[in-house]
Formats: structure tokens, sequence, C-alpha cells
């Protein structure tokens, strides 16, 4: 059991599958905070609606 447990766990740290998407995430709340700082408060809730939108669909992606 111990030896499996070890397996799988060189297997998971050797996989770099997720990473890009961390890393397009972190840039995107970048961006985000970068644009609050500079537009108007109106157009912030539009990019809101627009950032949460496309967060249900990756959301209901990844639970298909």
């Amino acid at each position: 059991m111990t030896a499996l447990l070890y397996r799988v766990m060189i297997q998971l740290k050797s996989d770099l599958r997720g990473q890009d998407l961390v890393e397009y995430a972190l840039m995107a709340g970048f961006v985000a905070v970068g644009a609050g700082a500079v537009f108007p408060t109106s157009i912030m809730q539009n990019m809101s609606t627009i950032f949460s939108s496309v967060g249900s669909v990756l959301t209901n992606a990844a639970a298909s």
C-alpha cells in the first residue's frame, strides 16, 4: 500500500498539465485589478458581469 501511494505521489509531482491554467487565471486576475484602478465604475460593473459569465462557463465545463 505504501509503495503504491509513493508511486502516485511521484506521478502527481511531475504532472504539470494544470500549471498553464493557473497562470492564465492569475494573469486575468491581475488584468482585472489593473483595469479596476484605471476604468470608471460603470465599465467595471460590465467587466465583472463578463468575468462572472466566463467563470460559470469554466465551472460547468470542468464539472462535465
